[in-house]
């Protein structure tokens, strides 16, 4: 075969570092940003951050604004324990609303999460206190060392017995009766070792007089799963009792706290600073971006100088150096450029939701978003990941406001999220004798329009960690 040259033209797109920088800060969350902001503001001296008492307007010559976060909120409360109504002891961790976090504030929320005792430091401190001998409290030791973070005693005593050296002279009965001092000794259900005896112990806690209490322990430990059944039926057959008392003795156990060591776990509140603030403004919905959560950066304008006065050999260093940070400046302005675009898009496609809530949330993919800006799709993912917007209804991700759609009868579309509010809705206001079933409000859904089967129904339903209706039967 004769060999030749050939020439040939072809167009091949390549990443520069200054493209690969911008997608980088484009999919970051404020947290990552943050983090490279602050990486780059240690390695290249050509990059500052502007004084707080500057001010300097976003995206002004080579600065793009922002300070630290102090607009923050919470993303997830702390779901509300069983058993709450039991006095707190002096160190549990105080509630800290959304917001106003000053420094002084955080000083002190750090502080008293760094002082709050574990589980263990807890009963070790009452044991301390308490009046008995040294032997009965290295035993008791060696029992709240096993227990677990719930606060049960989940190895047996007999494994407990055998593990020790026989030095110790720690006998099984020793075990039993250092368990029930124990289980007297911190907060009623600690040292338990089924959830049957954790109950047990809160209601023998509980002053004799008090009503129905009998009923509900002869429930905890002997028809727990009768309760949990929700079979009402064959508990009142079963223990003589009527609807009035079978209902005080279920509110009494429901009461209970199933783990009573978990309020010893020492748990930050998890913030998140918003990216975008939504407010409304003569009549409509309008998205600004929190300016709390923009880094506010510039060259150094001193090293830009010296660079200037430098000949081409000595400065070289420096002026890639120069490059880079007013790449770095355009390319975080370019980011929330881009946020705040995808957001005020989201808020008009979501109007009705910030009017009216999750019932009026409309069905919206990513493509419709990425058709009006005129910009890839990939790009409205990277964008919609991990940047939050603060409204009028709480604070969420960019990404809620998507959702895939269920015909209705009118031949219009109602998103997932309003067909879950509507869920939410129905078990809200059912009949607790005579809970909804996913049939029935699967055909309540149809005369409303909304043609969803059963199995999406139960889907939905699992979603938002609702019961099924033989679960959420009550008396």
């Amino acid at each position: 075969m004769k060999q030749a040259l050939q020439l040939r033209q072809s167009q091949q797109l390549t990443l520069t570092p200054q493209l690969q920088q911008a997608i980088r800060l484009l999919q970051f969350s404020t947290l990552e940003m943050n983090q490279e902001v602050a990486r780059l503001l240690e390695e290249n001296p050509m990059l500052e951050r502007e004084d707080d008492d500057a001010a300097l307007p976003y995206a002004h010559g080579d600065a793009a604004s922002t300070s630290p976060a102090e607009n923050t909120a919470t993303k997830d409360e702390a779901p509300q324990q069983a058993g709450e109504e039991w006095p707190k002891n002096e160190w549990n961790e105080p509630s800290f609303s959304a917001g106003s976090t000053s420094d002084d504030e955080e000083d002190t929320h750090a502080e008293v999460v760094a002082d709050t005792p574990s589980l263990r430091e807890h009963l070790i401190w009452q044991l301390n206190m308490s009046q008995l001998d040294e032997r009965d409290k290295k035993i008791i030791g060696l029992l709240i060392d096993a227990l677990d973070e719930n606060g049960y005693l989940a190895q047996p005593l007999e494994e407990i017995a055998e593990l020790l050296p026989e030095q110790l002279d720690i006998t099984l009965d020793d075990l039993e009766t250092a368990l029930t001092q124990l289980q007297n000794l911190g907060e009623p259900g600690i040292g338990a070792r089924t959830l049957s005896e954790c109950l047990a112990l809160q209601l023998k806690a509980l002053p004799e007089d008090t009503p129905c209490r009998d009923l509900a322990l002869a429930v905890v430990t002997q028809h727990l799963n009768l309760l949990a059944a929700h079979d009402f039926t064959k508990l009142k057959k079963t223990l003589h009792c009527d609807d009035s008392a079978l209902r005080t003795a279920q509110s009494l156990i429901v009461h209970l706290q199933p783990k009573p060591g978990a309020e010893f776990e020492q748990r930050t509140a998890d913030y998140v600073v918003p990216d975008v603030v939504v407010e409304r403004h003569q009549g409509s919905w309008r998205a600004r971006l929190n300016m709390d959560a923009m880094p506010r950066l510039r060259v150094n304008q001193m090293y830009a100088g010296i660079l200037q006065q430098r000949g081409e050999k000595n400065a070289q260093q420096l002026s890639g150096q120069l490059q880079e940070a007013r790449w770095f400046i355009k390319n975080l302005q370019q980011r929330f450029d881009t946020i705040l675009r995808v957001s005020q898009a989201i808020v008009d496609r979501q109007r009705h939701f910030l009017d009216y809530g999750e019932i009026a949330m409309r069905p919206l993919v990513l493509r419709e978003i990425a058709d009006q800006l005129e910009l890839h799709e990939s790009t409205i993912s990277r964008v919609t990941t991990q940047k939050f917007m603060l409204t009028p209804r709480g604070i969420f991700e960019l990404k809620y406001f998507f959702g895939s759609g269920v015909a209705t009868d009118a031949g219009g579309m109602c998103s997932s999220t309003a067909i879950r509010a509507l869920i939410k809705q129905l078990v809200n206001q059912e009949n607790a004798q005579r809970p909804l079933s996913d049939s029935s409000m699967s055909e309540i859904l149809a005369q409303q329009g909304i043609l969803v089967a059963r199995r999406t129904v139960a889907k939905y339903r699992e979603l938002l960690h609702i019961l099924p209706a033989n679960l959420r039967k009550s008396l």
